[in-house]
Order: structure tokens, then sequence, then C-alpha cells
């Protein structure tokens, strides 16, 4: 069973059994350059054998190009100019980079962003801009955002 959640959740259904047995054996979590907050959850979630989804890899648009967090003024903008690798690539390429995650989804809707978010699995390792902001204000700009 998997379990679809934020960092406080996932803490507490590590300790959740049945008859001794966990009762989820994977997570489906948000994790990216912006929102990290979940991380450490997730990596006890590894540790504890858990298998980790990692969804919004693209914080639903904003670490692309047209994003604002992936356009060419911002620093994963220039990190994209500087590597040759766009920006999406190199977000999902530091979500990959993660030791505790399974999978990341990409969330492509066409064969050009497949074929792009594809890149980030020739991405070298490397560092990853920092550009994590508070976990309250990446919600609350989520929230608001137009749904389409």
């Amino acid at each position: 069973m998997w379990l679809w959640t934020g960092r406080n959740s996932i803490r507490g259904a590590l300790d959740i059994r049945i008859d001794g047995t966990p009762l989820f054996s994977s997570v489906q979590a948000t994790w990216n350059l912006l929102e990290r907050s979940a991380g450490a959850a997730l990596s006890d979630a590894s540790a504890a054998g858990w298998a980790v989804i990692v969804k919004e890899a693209l914080a639903n648009g904003r670490l692309t190009r047209s994003g604002d967090a992936g356009g060419p003024e911002t620093p994963l903008g220039l990190a994209s100019a500087s590597s040759g690798v766009e920006p999406d690539a190199l977000a999902i390429a530091a979500a990959l980079a993660q030791p505790w995650v399974s999978v990341v989804l990409s969330g492509a809707v066409g064969a050009d962003q497949l074929a792009s978010n594809l890149r980030a699995l020739d991405v070298p390792a490397t560092v990853f801009p920092d550009i994590a902001e508070p976990a309250d204000g990446y919600w609350a700009a989520r929230s608001a955002r137009p749904w389409t």
C-alpha cells in the first residue's frame, strides 16, 4: 500500500503497523528544488524499505524555462545556460540525485516535454542551485496559482 502526503504524515505513517507488519510500503510526495521540506522524512521512509515516489519535481511548471523559477535570469536558468541543459532536466536530475528516491514522475504532457525531461538522465552529478523556499511560502504560492 502506498501513501501520498507531506512530511508530518510520512513520519506518522512509518509507525503504523497491523499485527507487526508495516501498513505502507511506498510513499508519493512533493519534493523539488523549491520545496524540500519532506526530504528528511522521505529519507527515513527509504531507510525503512519504502519505495519513494517524487511528484511535482518541476514545481507545477515553475522550474521550467517559462516558469518564474527557471527563466533565464534565475539561478536555475543561469545553471541551465552554463551547463547546456534545460531547467526542467536539471530540476528532475536534482530529484533523481537524492539517495532516497525510487521514482521521479515527470508530468510531461507531450513528446517535446518528455524528450526534454529525459535529458535529466544524462546530467552528470553536479551541484544544483540552492533555491529552496520556506515551505509555508511555497504552498501558499502553489495554492494561489491559476489552475487550468
